[in-house]
């Protein structure tokens, strides 16, 4: 075979470093990236916060081309669309004039410790310390103590007594009615229903701590026991006929019932708070709906002023390491600002096609897709989606995730096209309008969507409900 040389030439899309660096903010929530930069100002010393106190004058920030509430987006370069470095161009722009300075502290005042939030006892802690104050001897408390390590977070008693006798040493002799009583002691301790084995032994510990002279207590106390189910499946005739009472009588138990507390535990376990922060903010000014940038969730950085004029009086030292992390650090305030300006563009898109929804509400909203705000501001869909991610807005109705406001469409007899938020909107006002003696059939829903001009299958209706827990109609029925 004859050997040759030949010139071929391919396109192929190289991911720099700031664009890949400027993809992975562009899909962070505000509270990751706030993390991110964190991790990232203590590696490079050269990229420092403004803090609330120091002089924000003469520093570039982050939060410096957001809007004042009356300007909406303006265009920039995007993840998508940029592929160079442009390591050059205002690099004088970020130097901090401002010197820090350190305010000074009277040797009088009280020096500002931060304050710890106190520890909120468990329901194991809180047992325990009534389990203390008993005259019990030892011998039960050790039974009932044994007890309350086998409590579920609920309150309910996850092991049988068989289970907890296995577990004492043999030598105790310990008898089944002293466990019987030991869990008669533990049901008396607060929160009442506490040590249940089940639902129904739980509601009704909760009814035999009432007054006995309470109103269809005596009723609420045989469904506890024998028929819950049948009340969780509104059997109310059958119901009657074994309780052999009216339906007043069993309108009294019921509401007793479902006023109860089925997790008595639950006040006292320790629940993951997750907070959401607004990164656009949307207000009617002037008569138009206007999207801004909410500046509180905006991090504002600067260059190190001190690192900067190292750099600048050695530049000839050979200090490749600190050339390097000042031009990861100008890369990071280009690409947070790139950020938060995209967002902007992309919300206000969605605001000029969603302005009915902020006006009328969910029965308004219309269908919307990501290719529709990509074409129009000249972004791929990918990016679309990623700004659309752990993003939200807070408007005059409420806080929602970018996300929210896009839907799959329905047709319409029209030829129209109907938002999937909007019907779903349209059957949780004709559930709650309904007849809670006569409810809606996920037919009838159809029936009368139908009418409005809108195309639905009835098993659409019955996933849209689903979704929105909306039990069937067997189970909305009431007396």
């Amino acid at each position: 075979m004859k050997h040759s040389l030949q010139l071929k030439l391919s396109q192929h899309l190289t991911l720099t470093p700031q664009l890949q660096q400027s993809i992975r903010l562009l899909q962070l929530s505000t509270l990751d990236l706030n993390q991110e930069l964190e991790q990232f100002i203590e590696n490079n010393p050269l990229l420092e916060r403004i803090e609330p106190n120091q002089d924000e004058s003469a520093a570039i920030e982050t939060s410096s081309f957001a809007g004042d509430g009356e300007a909406s987006a303006t265009a920039t370069t995007t993840p998508s669309e940029e592929s160079s470095d442009d390591s050059s161009s205002g690099s004088e722009d970020i130097w901090d004039e401002a010197t820090p300075s350190y305010a000074a502290r009277d040797d009088n005042d009280e020096p500002d410790y931060p304050q710890q939030d106190a520890k909120a006892d468990s329901l194991r802690d809180h047992l325990n310390w009534q389990l203390n104050l008993t005259k019990l001897s030892l011998r039960d408390r050790t039974m009932v103590s044994l007890m309350i390590d086998a409590l579920s977070d609920d309150g309910y008693l996850t092991q049988s007594l068989d289970e907890i006798a296995a577990m004492l040493p043999p030598e105790l002799e310990i008898d089944p009615l002293e466990l019987d009583t030991a869990l008669k002691y533990l049901q008396n301790l607060d929160p009442i229903g506490v040590g249940a084995r089940n639902l129904g032994e739980c509601l009704a510990l909760q009814l035999e701590a009432m007054p006995p002279d309470t109103p269809c207590r005596k009723a609420a106390l045989q469904i506890a026991r024998q028929h819950l189910e049948l009340l969780a499946g509104r059997d109310y005739n059958k119901l009657k006929k074994l309780l052999q009472c009216d339906d007043d009588i069993l309108r009294g138990a019921q509401s007793l019932i479902t006023h109860l507390n089925p997790r008595p535990g639950s006040a006292f376990s320790a629940s993951d708070t997750r907070y959401v922060v607004a990164d656009v903010i949307v207000k009617k000014i002037k008569g138009t709906w206007v999207a801004s940038l909410n500046r509180e969730a905006m991090p504002k950085l600067r260059v190190n002023r001190m690192y900067a004029d190292i750099l600048s009086r050695n530049r000839d030292g050979g200090g490749q390491q600190l050339a390097s992390q000042l031009q990861e650090a100008r890369w990071m305030v280009k690409n947070i600002q790139q950020r938060f300006d995209t967002i902007l563009r992309v919300s206000q898109a969605i605001v000029d096609r969603q302005r009915r929804f902020f006006e009328h509400g969910e029965v308004a909203m219309r269908p919307l897709v990501l290719r529709e705000i990509a074409d129009e501001i000249g972004l791929h869909e990918s990016t679309i989606s990623r700004v659309t991610t752990q993003k939200y807005m807070l408007t005059p109705r409420g806080i929602f995730e970018l996300k929210y406001f896009f839907g799959s469409h329905v047709a319409t007899e029209t030829g129209g096209a109907c938002s999937a938020t909007a019907i779903r909107a349209l059957i949780k006002q004709l559930v709650s309008a309904e007849d809670s003696k006569k409810p809606l059939s996920d037919t009838q829903i159809t029936e009368i969507l139908a009418q409005q001009g809108i195309v639905v299958a009835r098993r659409t209706v019955a996933k849209y409900r689903e979704a929105m827990q909306i039990p069937a109609v067997t189970l909305r029925k009431s007396l």
